[in-house]
């Protein structure tokens, strides 16, 4: 792969293709078994994190690494602490220059807050002004735009753009194709571990770049299935959360796609972990087949019959330092019980490798610890555990969120199984065409109330929108 100066250089490949890998070994996280780096005229088997450092190469991870109950001024500083006379922390002029690095990209950012604080978004900015102090030649964005709503990812690319004017280079790593096409000068495709592609941006289109990630043309981006619409499953009347949410009423039948919309910060996620008994509620009703049901935590939910698949799958989804098995296997333990108090080890192994092998998950054995596994992955995990809860309500909230399209190809078709087995699915999606491709109704939030309801021959982008804003439809 060659990267020239001052470009932004994309870098795109299935989950497991190796792009993780290759970033790392570029950070000096990795030691390579072969090969050479080249950066800036000398040559490098290998690189420790501190060469890399020292070489002005940076890497802004999509997990970032910032320390939380520290300030904006001390991050951006932090292993690189400016010292008075007396080889003390020079507290105030470290302000000082983060209020000036911050000002230079026009961010609205308290020097002194801790960066805990912030919004993803703004937490991003802080470790972008991290690197420019550090005065980096390279700087590697790992899907930064996974988690920062439309108007956070338009500032960034607004600083990406006033970065490429300074001759910084980047690598643009990103599972969102129109963006590798609206932001980067070039483009390195992975597959399989391999560079398969080195491109201009101008010789690709996206189908281009889909069919060299996966090797194969996918003519239908959401392989949508028509179902033969069953019974209300699920009915939600007037719930409401004081500041969150307001009034959310909704039914969603057995065989159906239920798309939930709107712009980030409306209020989709609070509502539905309200519903679920994962953050409590002021008022509202819920019935599950027409029988009012009391919800007051997440294990009233499972014994009802509700599976949620959270968006923050690492944080709320998944036990990443346990096995695979272990976390296929947790939401339903008592089918596992032989006498009390013991598990059937034997029988927990042999179900996790059927979900492994029916789900066609990429793993060495079901031991593998999850947190060693890809996103599209992870998030085939999380579904192993909730199909083995035999639930009849399924809830996604963001499911193919971080995952490349080949990933998301076979969450949809797992998708599509479900409500083709009758489940009722409800799927929350920041992205229009996905939610337009994969539901059979739409409903929109704006600030925390459901401003309409669209059925499938009606769904447009004006119209989403126009309820988004916070007109009814």
């Amino acid at each position: 792969m060659n990267v020239k100066r001052g470009e932004v250089h994309g870098l795109v490949g299935e989950n497991g293709a190796g792009k993780s890998t290759l970033i790392k070994v570029l950070a000096g996280a990795h030691a390579p078994n072969d090969g050479e780096i080249f950066f800036d005229g000398q040559s490098f088997s290998a690189l420790t994190p501190r060469q890399a450092m020292g070489l002005g190469i940076s890497c802004i991870y999509q997990e970032l690494n910032q320390v939380n109950y520290m300030t904006v001024a001390e991050n951006i500083f932090l292993g690189r602490e400016l010292k008075t006379s007396h080889a003390f922390v020079d507290r105030k002029t470290q302000v000082e220059v983060a209020r000036e690095l911050l000002a230079d990209f026009e961010l609205d950012i308290d020097p002194n807050t801790p960066v805990g604080l912030l919004g993803v978004g703004k937490r991003q900015m802080v470790e972008i002004c991290k690197a420019v102090h550090s005065k980096a030649k390279l700087i590697i964005m790992d899907e930064p735009t996974a988690s920062l709503s439309e108007k956070e990812a338009g500032e960034l690319f607004k600083i990406i753009k006033k970065l490429r004017q300074q001759q910084v280079t980047m690598i643009f790593i990103s599972h969102r194709l129109e963006e590798v096409k609206s932001v980067c000068d070039s483009l390195t495709v992975m597959r399989d571990g391999e560079v398969v592609a080195n491109r201009r941006i101008e010789d690709v289109s996206v189908d281009n770049i889909i069919k060299l990630m996966v090797g194969r043309d996918i003519k239908n981006k959401y392989p949508k299935v028509e179902t033969q619409r069953g019974d209300v499953v699920l009915e939600v009347k007037g719930l409401t959360k004081a500041g969150e949410y307001e009034n959310v009423s909704f039914k969603v039948h057995a065989g159906e796609i239920l798309g939930v919309s709107g712009l980030v910060g409306a209020g989709r996620t609070e509502s539905i972990r309200g519903l679920t008994g994962a953050d409590p509620i002021d008022a509202g009703e819920v019935y599950i087949h027409g029988k009012k049901v009391n919800i007051k935590t997440p294990q009233d939910s499972i014994r009802n019959g509700i599976a949620f698949l959270t968006e923050d799958r690492k944080g709320q989804g998944l036990v990443l330092l346990e096995t695979v098995e272990f976390n296929t296997t947790l939401v339903d333990l008592k089918q596992f019980k032989t006498r009390k108090p013991f598990l059937d080890l034997r029988k927990m192994k042999d179900v996790a490798k059927q979900m492994v092998d029916s789900l066609r998950i990429k793993v060495p054995n079901v031991t593998t610890l999850a947190g060693q596994l890809s996103g599209g992955n992870q998030q085939k995990v999380v579904l192993a555990k909730w199909l083995l809860s035999e639930s009849d309500i399924f809830i996604f909230d963001e499911p193919t969120r971080g995952i490349d399209v080949g990933a998301k190809i076979e969450v949809y078709n797992l998708i599509n199984e479900l409500v083709s087995n009758g489940k009722a699915v409800i799927m929350i999606s920041s992205e229009m065409d996905e939610c337009m491709g994969m539901a059979d109704r739409i409903i929109v939030y704006h600030e925390g109330q459901v401003m309409g309801e669209l059925d499938r021959e009606n769904f447009s982008d004006e119209k989403i929108m126009y309820a988004a804003s916070g007109y009814h439809i």
